[in-house]
């Protein structure tokens, strides 16, 4: 039964993408870059919803309250990375259009990437690591300027439930160098889509919105150090059963 709802989710989105996508590219220089946001933001909130009713894939979120209010209030959003799930979700679950640091290489994904090239967002050529991130913090300012929360996977990729990648620190170089605030973002995702498997199974997935910890007068690394200290502990208080330790 899992498998046939994975087939099935997966040919749902894939017959949605193009249609969405073709709209998007045609209706996009009649369009602001807040209107193009959500009207990409619409197709995610339809294949996580789609989800929900094929897959039987649930999201519970806590810590709505700790999100910074106000239409231009700045924050760097750092998440756990278990699967696509989490990065479907938070577009369709975020009250601010969000701006994700991604490799250039995703816009030429037929569709899907054309669609991503028509958005206000940060992608990078990793081969050229100083350039990059020099782009970050230049488009990063811009965007939380405007109201646009920066998102990134501090794991740089999906990590199997259970286990912790290498943190890195350019979340929080970025927070440093324009003042924003961290918000760190647990995500059990894997216990329903877990890495790289194709077919998903049935559950809740939890989000855990943490409060926001301020980047100013802070060292990126030390900085990261915490951010990876409170995720790593909501993570074995969420899933308990994924670490050895409990």
């Amino acid at each position: 039964m899992n498998l046939l709802r994975s087939i099935l989710h997966t040919l749902f989105m894939a017959v949605t993408v193009v249609p969405w996508a073709l709209a998007v590219l045609i209706a996009a220089p009649f369009l602001n870059s807040t209107q193009i946001y959500w009207m990409c933001a619409g197709w995610l909130k339809l294949a996580v919803n789609g989800g929900t009713v094929i897959l039987g894939i649930k999201n519970h979120v806590i810590g709505f309250e700790n999100l910074p209010v106000g239409t231009t209030a700045p924050a760097v959003l750092l998440v756990k990375h278990q699967s696509t799930w989490e990065t479907f979700c938070m577009p369709a679950l975020m009250p601010h259009p969000l701006a994700y640091v991604f490799k250039k290489e995703l816009l030429y994904v037929p569709f899907f990437g054309w669609a991503m090239g028509r958005m206000d967002m940060i992608h990078i050529d990793r081969s050229k690591r100083a350039q990059a991130f020099n782009k970050v913090v230049e488009q990063g300012q811009r965007l939380l300027n405007q109201g646009t929360w920066v998102i990134m996977f501090p794991e740089g990729t999906r990590i199997p439930r259970g286990q912790k990648g290498n943190y890195k620190s350019g979340g929080t170089r970025l927070a440093v160098e324009t003042g924003a605030p961290v918000i760190p973002i647990a995500v059990t995702s894997a216990k329903c889509w877990p890495r790289k498997a194709f077919i998903k199974k049935p559950g809740t997935v939890e989000f855990s919105i943490g409060k926001p910890i301020p980047s100013a007068g802070r060292e990126p690394d030390e900085l990261m150090r915490e951010v990876e200290a409170w995720i790593e502990a909501e993570m074995h208080r969420l899933d308990p059963t994924a670490y050895p330790q409990g």
